[in-house]
């Protein structure tokens, strides 16, 4: 991570065209650089953190590039640690790209994807988790999204983190200050209880990695059944528009269909599929494969049968989490199955009660949890602590010293206390530039 003494520069707001953008320059330099773009009353070098400065930013003669505001930040209070100018102008992407190349005129540096809030983390304002939470209130599109993003960044899920943290450097002091004693041996108060909570609050994080993770990322949904099951007719339901053709000849879907919607609080992909059935027609067979592979790729598949008809069910390979569906149920049932969920398209019966089991397949029983762990990085470091403080349970302490040493080494991992450089680089690299 060379280049960390620099003054950097981006552009901070999103492309396109707005009423503001913002040029965000951070570093030793800021305020000087600053200085030399912003004509007004005062300098930004003069005044304190915290002001906002009105005045021309001009470019090497004096060119005007547009009027606008300076808020000046002094460190270590502001979001890097360092000075920081964020120069707002009209959001015109000419106005900032000139302005921007003013500002590396000066000698500012143009910031790398996340090197600000890397900055952050190195000043010490957030851990690792707290950093990775920026990335997902950036990217978040629902409101459980954004709420679960908001708990990481407030250090809802570091403080989870630092209790087991406690509860383990606590145990460990007590078996190292035992092992001149081991006839002794230590409590159960001083051992056995404080490993058994930190063990529970690992388990109940780790409940969580799966809907933390589909809540970021989103979750793909595989529409699959026979020709005619109902499929286009759903997705067409659960989108309150006609997004895919529905026609009563079966076997018109040859390829799969893209929809996006906000579904139990989950960003989700809805893919409508070609009906699964045997067939000689090469470009339908095709489709039918592509069909089987989106269901064994999907995190949830929506198995639909035609409930008017007899039942043919089908057999899916893979272990992917399935929610069975009785679809038109507005022209009547002809079998029943307790494990389904009975639908109609056309009435709109029982798409509540699907959303409902959407909503438990996706989130389990976490769904009100106070943080998640939101990343495979956060979960897989978690994954160690806890097979580490297993395994000291059932040691004796001589032992069991070591398994809590290498649980808190994880544990330093999972907030970022001790952490190599490669995991911080794989984790900054996902930002944007100019976050």
């Amino acid at each position: 991570m060379t280049g960390l003494s620099d003054t950097i520069a981006a552009i901070a707001t999103a492309p396109g065209s707005a009423g503001v953008g913002i040029v965000r320059v951070s570093g030793p330099e800021a305020l000087r650089v600053a200085d030399a773009v912003l004509r007004g009353r005062q300098t930004p070098s003069q005044v304190g953190g915290g002001r906002f400065l009105y005045g021309q930013f001009l470019g090497a003669d004096a060119e005007l590039i547009d009027e606008g505001l300076c808020l000046v930040f002094r460190s270590p209070h502001s979001y890097t640690g360092e000075h920081v100018a964020e120069l707002q102008s009209h959001g015109s992407p000419a106005v900032l790209a000139r302005l921007l190349a003013r500002v590396l005129e000066l000698g500012a540096r143009a910031a790398r994807p996340g090197e600000f809030t890397l900055r952050a983390y190195l000043a010490g304002r957030l851990d690792l988790t707290q950093a990775e939470a920026v990335l997902n209130l950036v990217q978040a599109q629902t409101e459980a999204g954004r709420k679960q993003a908001a708990l990481g960044l407030s250090g809802a899920l570091s403080a989870r983190i630092e209790r087991v943290s406690l509860d383990v450097t606590r145990t460990l002091a007590a078996v190292q200050a035992m092992l001149d004693y081991p006839e002794e041996g230590v409590p159960d108060e001083q051992r056995e209880v404080p490993l058994g909570r930190a063990a529970d609050e690992l388990a109940a994080l780790l409940a969580t990695a799966r809907a933390g993770q589909l809540s970021t990322r989103g979750a793909r949904l595989a529409l699959l059944g026979r020709p005619n099951a109902g499929k286009s007719s759903l997705l067409n339901a659960l989108l309150g528009y006609e997004r895919s053709i529905v026609t009563p000849t079966p076997g018109t879907t040859r390829d799969y269909l893209e929809a996006h919607l906000e579904l139990a609080g989950v960003p989700v992909t809805l893919l409508d599929t070609a009906g699964l059935r045997e067939t000689t027609d090469e470009t339908e067979a095709a489709g039918v494969r592509h069909s089987r592979s989106l269901g064994q790729n999907a995190d949830l598949v929506l198995l639909l049968e035609d409930g008017a008809l007899p039942r043919e069910p089908l057999e899916l390979p893979g272990d992917v989490p399935t929610i069975l569906i009785q679809t038109k149920t507005d022209l009547g049932s002809v079998w029943h199955d307790p494990q389904a969920i009975g639908v109609s398209a056309l009435t709109g019966d029982g798409l509540s009660d699907l959303r409902g089991a959407v909503r438990a397949a996706l989130l389990g029983d976490v769904a009100r949890s106070e943080a998640w762990l939101t990343t495979e990085r956060q979960a897989d470091a978690a994954r160690r602590a806890l097979a580490h403080i297993e395994a000291a349970r059932k040691l004796p302490d001589d032992l069991a010293s070591l398994e809590l040493e290498d649980a808190l080494v994880a544990l330093a991992e999972l907030t970022g206390r001790d952490v190599s450089e490669d995991v911080i680089d794989a984790v900054f690299r996902n930002f944007c530039v100019g976050k």
